[in-house]
């Protein structure tokens, strides 16, 4: 791998579909940015459409020949899940890249809107019910492949299996790094199924490192004071360079499928894209096959790998 790959060096993505949830701001929006500036027809799969339009203008502003659009995507709202799924399948024809960015990080103690913890519900949960929702037309599309955003913070989480609901013992940071362990382990085992049933597809995980966006900005609700601010902006890299593992792990060729993108820096805080190991010793077997099965029970939303659909060529 090439240590200082910052994109120039990105394979082509002209004509290729992209979906990336919560781009209308921070690293989905800078994905976004350089895909849509790259040629690839990019849809940003927002909860605010008034702010996905803004951020369609902001791109279009940039690249005027830009194929860009918004649909609407509440991740904390099954129902808004299906919808959105219903009208991709039935409006397009193929899925490339399927880029699962958004996320909500350390928020007071809340529920989705099916009573699920706010943030196992959305950063884990709805990527898993939009994913296995789209399924059928990403096998269906040739070498396509699914982006799952982690975290730094899945080193130190657990899946407390006993206590999804956080109702007892909500820890905002503790629920945060078990939603994106959670991330982690669902990109490694569906990595591992398109390998049993011999798609065509691949799931890649990737890590901004420490990148100062707005999701850590407001994270708990409130905006940090100005010293705070000033050192997060000080001890972070921009979102543009936070969101280069997620580009390289959306285009490059040579993965295979399973690998862990993150920053190349100390500890992985900051850098160009590198492929991280610390996925092997995150990985647990049991712990993932027993998050997936939970998951489709808490979702209702069941995996169709069937021959019919799942593209081989």
């Amino acid at each position: 791998m090439n240590e200082k790959w910052n994109g120039d060096q990105m394979a082509d993505v002209k004509g290729k579909t992209v979906v990336i949830t919560g781009a209308n701001s921070g690293l989905g929006f800078e994905t976004a940015f350089v895909l849509a500036g790259k040629g690839a027809e990019v849809i940003l799969a927002v909860r605010n459409a008034s702010k996905g339009e803004k951020a369609v203008d902001r791109i279009t502003s940039a690249h005027p020949k830009a194929n860009v659009s918004v649909m609407p995507l509440d991740l904390s709202d099954l129902r808004s899940i299906h919808q959105f799924s219903d009208s991709f399948l039935e409006n397009y024809d193929s899925l490339s890249i399927l880029i699962n960015n958004a996320g909500v990080m350390i928020p007071p103690y809340s529920q989705t809107k099916d009573g699920f913890e706010l943030q196992f519900g959305s950063n884990h949960l709805g990527h898993f019910a939009l994913t296995g929702l789209l399924l059928p037309i990403i096998l269906s599309t040739p070498k396509s492949r699914v982006v799952t955003l982690s975290s730094l913070a899945a080193n130190n989480g657990t899946i407390n299996f006993d206590h999804l609901d956080g109702k007892d013992q909500y820890k905002p940071m503790r629920y945060y790094a078990q939603s994106k362990l959670a991330n982690l382990l669902f990109s490694r085992e569906l990595q591992n199924k398109f390998e049993q049933h011999q798609a065509n597809s691949i799931s890649v995980a990737c890590h901004p490192g420490l990148s100062h966006t707005n999701l850590m900005s407001r994270g708990s609700g409130k905006p940090l004071n100005k010293f705070v601010h000033y050192l997060s902006k000080t001890f972070t890299q921009p979102a543009n360079m936070g969101a280069l593992p997620t580009l390289y792990a959306a285009t490059e060729p040579t993965l295979r499928g399973g690998e862990y993108i993150g920053p190349d820096g100390k500890k992985g805080r900051k850098g160009f894209p590198k492929k991280d190991p610390i996925i092997d010793s995150l990985y647990d077997k049991d712990a993932s096959e027993k998050l997936w099965e939970t998951s489709e029970s808490m979702t209702g939303v069941q995996y169709p790998f069937t021959f019919a659909n799942i593209n081989r060529s």
